[in-house]
């Protein structure tokens, strides 16, 4: 998304000004939560408006009751009122409207502020909300992992590096009774642009692979340790890079780690 086009579009002046329809505000809404650019660019222009209205605000407006006396004829600077030197009728209603506008200027800014107020609100309840959610899945993942760790049941096969790239390492710990496998990626470096590692369980006579998936998240995840699904019967397991989406069969130019599973 380009986020520097859609804030030229104007769409969030109208967001602003209350003119958009339901949907349009939700959208740009999520857009506020995702990107700090269109949150920081929504709350100028609802400074900026807050700027604008404040010199008509009931805060400050003796320049338009002085302006509006002269208009109606009276001599502010005189105790004495003179007589008038245009028609009272006539300006009457002109007069109403300029303390109407300045009242409905007011109202405005006052809703702004509230506006804008609210929705700081809102997004910091649910950053604090996400932040809550990401702390309990990293603890349950903890919790998940150390258990693995300690579990004697579970099998586990290190990946030595291979050919070129021999100094890269990985791990894979298979619970054999759940049918999944918690693979530690830690020691492989960072894939290129659009490649992907994928991970392959082997039978070794005759040497067949199947593919348990690409790592996708290897970029995202701090930790670097994957549960993959493995209900094959794995004599060993291998990892190799390949194109975005994977391959059919393993690129073996491009295997990095390979393991075999030790025989019972």
């Amino acid at each position: 998304m380009d986020i520097n086009a859609y804030i030229e579009s104007g769409i969030l002046e109208l967001y602003v000004a209350g003119t958009l329809s339901e949907k349009e505000n939700k959208e740009v809404y999520e857009l506020m939560q995702q990107h700090p650019e269109i949150l920081q660019e929504v709350l100028e222009i609802e400074s900026a408006l807050v700027k604008l209205t404040a010199s008509a605000s009931q805060k400050d407006n003796s320049h338009v009751l002085q302006n509006i006396k002269q208009s109606l004829g009276f001599n502010t600077n005189i105790v004495s009122i003179v007589k008038p030197k245009y028609n009272w009728l006539t300006y009457t209603g002109w007069a109403a409207s300029i303390v109407l506008a300045a009242g409905l200027l007011w109202t405005v800014n006052q809703n702004s502020q509230l506006k804008s107020d609210i929705q700081i609100s809102e997004i910091k309840q649910s950053l604090l909300e996400t932040q809550i959610v990401n702390s309990k899945n990293s603890l349950e993942e903890a919790n998940t992992l150390m258990s693995v760790l300690r579990d004697n049941n579970i099998a586990q096969i290190p990946l030595a590096g291979q050919g070129d790239f021999a100094n890269t390492y990985a791990k894979v710990y298979w619970d054999k009774n759940s049918k999944r496998i918690f693979l530690d990626a830690l020691g492989l470096p960072e894939p290129p642009e659009g490649k992907v590692y994928q991970v392959w369980s082997l039978k070794l006579s005759p040497l067949t692979p199947t593919s348990l998936g690409t790592i996708d998240t290897f970029i995202a995840d701090e930790n670097k340790i994957f549960e993959i699904e493995n209900a094959n019967e794995s004599e060993a397991f291998g990892i190799t890079l390949e194109p975005a989406g994977g391959s059919e069969s393993p690129t073996m130019e491009q295997l990095y780690t390979l393991g075999a599973v030790a025989s019972s």
